[in-house]
């Protein structure tokens, strides 16, 4: 499966709630296949959705608050996971789409191949799901709405050769429009 076939099941099985998705390819998947004001589309900062992800989800721990980031993401801040673990957010929901690449930096490949995420987020206390076919998005993500967080979900994609457009709102209006979404019911 495609991380942007990907991005657009899962991101339909979550329905409205907020998503922050990681620089480059994967907010142009999410832009291009459910666009809508509560999600933050990170313009640059590689690396950082999680950490971001983390301070929404433990300001509004009412909101289920979900992440989506890429292999190559965040391994630039495994930090990020002992921080989450360490705070144990009931409301963070993190979503991998491994490919095994830095796909929007040209497809230098990634160390996921060798170092397993799964193993990493286990050891920070998430509770962890692996998808490596489309027929199970629906379940892995039922299973998680009856689980408090923080959930490490790893999302088995392919390199595709299809890219998304690119976001064509400003990051001001970005963090504006998902601010205020955040404070709606």
């Amino acid at each position: 499966m495609i991380r942007k076939k990907a991005v657009e099941l899962i991101a339909k099985e979550i329905g409205n709630e907020p998503i922050i998705s990681a620089n480059g390819f994967m907010s142009r998947d999410l832009y291009e296949t459910n666009e809508k004001e509560n999600n933050f589309y990170m313009i640059g900062s590689m690396g950082l959705a999680s950490s971001i992800g983390l301070g929404v989800a433990l300001k509004n721990p009412k909101k289920k608050i979900h992440i989506f980031d890429g292999d190559g993401n965040i391994l630039m801040n495994l930090g990020s996971l002992v921080t989450i673990g360490s705070l144990k957010p009931k409301n963070f929901v993190h979503y991998i789409f491994d490919n095994k690449s830095h796909e929007s930096t040209g497809g230098q490949p990634t160390n996921s191949s060798i170092i397993k995420l799964e193993k990493i987020a286990q050891a920070a206390k998430f509770k962890t799901f692996k998808i490596s076919k489309k027929s199970q998005i629906k379940e892995i993500i039922l299973q998680t709405k009856k689980k408090s967080g923080p959930i490490l979900i790893i999302i088995e994609v392919e390199k595709s050769k299809t890219k998304s457009i690119r976001v064509n709102i400003s990051p001001l209006n970005i963090k504006t429009r998902f601010m205020k979404s955040l404070k709606s019911k």
